[in-house]
């Protein structure tokens, strides 16, 4: 991030530095971008049917698992809602200059144009043209077209629960092969993560190159600590809802979970984080091991609260900044697609960018305004990460209460 923008703020001293940029550099980060947006439609088939197919559990465990995920989706639901009321209040978008903003309407004319005509179609459709529409009449042709990614996830979790609803001997080979398939993605994703320093140095560069004012790093500044507010907004959720539940203090609460938020902040991955995450709310928070083996698994596969409030604020952010006004049925839909979204987000590193290209497709914002927020998601991605573990954790204690299995 640093090297691209010290590197595009040198060539600039340059007359032909501005073109060498735009013809060498540039490309190299709308690769980077194509290849998230190449794994989006795979990653959502894969992860989600995994997921769905996997809360066969719940017809062992009704109780516990009803409650696991009714209470997985209210939280991701009101951290969308918070992520949204801050960002319409802050308003970190709106800081970057008229010129700024018309500059980023110039580099990305085309796509910029082609998704205010959908918006507007939107605004202007019918009460129930978004229901209609998250049914498709062809999956492969919904697949072929990432704006149609909410079709996509309607299809998946479809299936999943087909997955479930058929004996089990008779799913065991469908459900082996997307468990097989959601590997082989998850890899690809690895794979793609390594180039992400290169990329984002690519599209650093060619953004202070196109843009150069300063108000649009200060409005990423804005943006910034407009997920941080979010985020520590949920902190404070959690807690109420262990003290409500369970009468735990805070720090009781917040001291048990510490080791394994911190390995979540360095590892940005929930996947990685969740032995230490369940040896911790096991041994330190007095959670049945009956209760947490079940809760935190489905917790690091559907429960993303840290990443659909990020996606929510970057969604509305990135549209502020392209001067883009979302209506109320867009920012509902928002709220729709990130919860469904964060569901099949997977947990490893950098996969809540991959959804949030679904986010902004299905919202009609540009996906290449994702060059908007890279300098600043790799921390991010680390602070979410924390969140999305510190969920899980109180999510399992308050479920464990509510089926005798905690500890006093």
């Amino acid at each position: 991030m640093t090297t691209g923008i010290i590197f595009a703020l040198f060539l600039t001293n340059f007359s032909w530095g501005a073109s060498f940029v735009r013809d060498w550099i540039k490309p190299f980060g709308n690769i980077f971008i194509n290849s998230l947006k190449l794994i989006a439609v795979p990653l959502i088939l894969a992860s989600l049917i995994k997921g769905i197919s996997d809360l066969k559990d719940i017809s062992k465990l009704s109780k516990m698992g009803s409650r696991t995920v009714i209470t997985f989706v209210i939280t991701t639901v009101v951290a969308v809602s918070i992520g949204l009321s801050l960002v319409n209040i802050i308003r970190p978008g709106n800081t970057i200059s008229e010129e700024t903003r018309r500059d980023l309407l110039t580099s990305y004319e085309n796509d910029v144009s082609g998704r205010i005509a959908v918006a507007r179609e939107q605004r202007e459709a019918g009460p129930l043209q978004a229901l209609e529409d998250l049914v498709p009449s062809n999956i492969f042709a919904a697949a072929g077209d990432n704006a149609n990614m909410l079709q996509v996830i309607f299809f998946a979790v479809f299936f999943g629960l087909g997955l479930i609803l058929i004996p089990e001997a008779t799913a065991r080979p469908v459900k082996d092969f997307f468990d097989g398939f959601n590997d082989v993605i998850l890899k690809l994703i690895d794979l793609i993560m390594i180039t992400a320093p290169y990329g984002v140095f690519a599209l650093l560069a060619a953004l202070v190159v196109e843009s150069p004012s300063i108000d649009l790093f200060s409005a990423l500044a804005m943006y910034a600590v407009t997920v941080l507010i979010g985020l520590g907004c949920m902190m404070g959720v959690y807690a109420a809802i262990v003290w409500f539940f369970t009468r735990k203090t805070p720090s009781f609460f917040f001291k048990g979970i510490a080791p394994a938020q911190l390995l979540g902040f360095s590892t940005s991955s929930s996947a990685a984080t969740l032995p230490v995450t369940m040896e911790r709310v096991e041994e330190h928070l007095g959670v049945h091991k009956e209760v947490a083996s079940f809760v935190l698994p489905v917790g690091a596969t559907i429960n993303m609260d840290g990443t659909s409030l990020y996606q929510a604020v970057a969604a509305v952010f990135i549209a502020q900044a392209f001067g883009i006004d979302l209506s109320l049925q867009a920012q509902l839909g928002i709220i729709i697609t990130a919860t469904l979204a964060s569901i099949g987000s997977a947990a490893v590193p950098g996969a809540g960018m991959v959804m949030l290209v679904i986010v902004l497709a299905q919202a009609g914002i540009p996906e290449a305004g994702l060059a908007l927020i890279f300098a600043v998601d790799r921390p991010l991605d680390m602070c979410r990460t924390s969140v999305n573990i510190t969920g899980d954790a109180a999510v399992s204690m308050m479920v464990a209460k509510s089926v005798g299995m905690l500890d006093k």
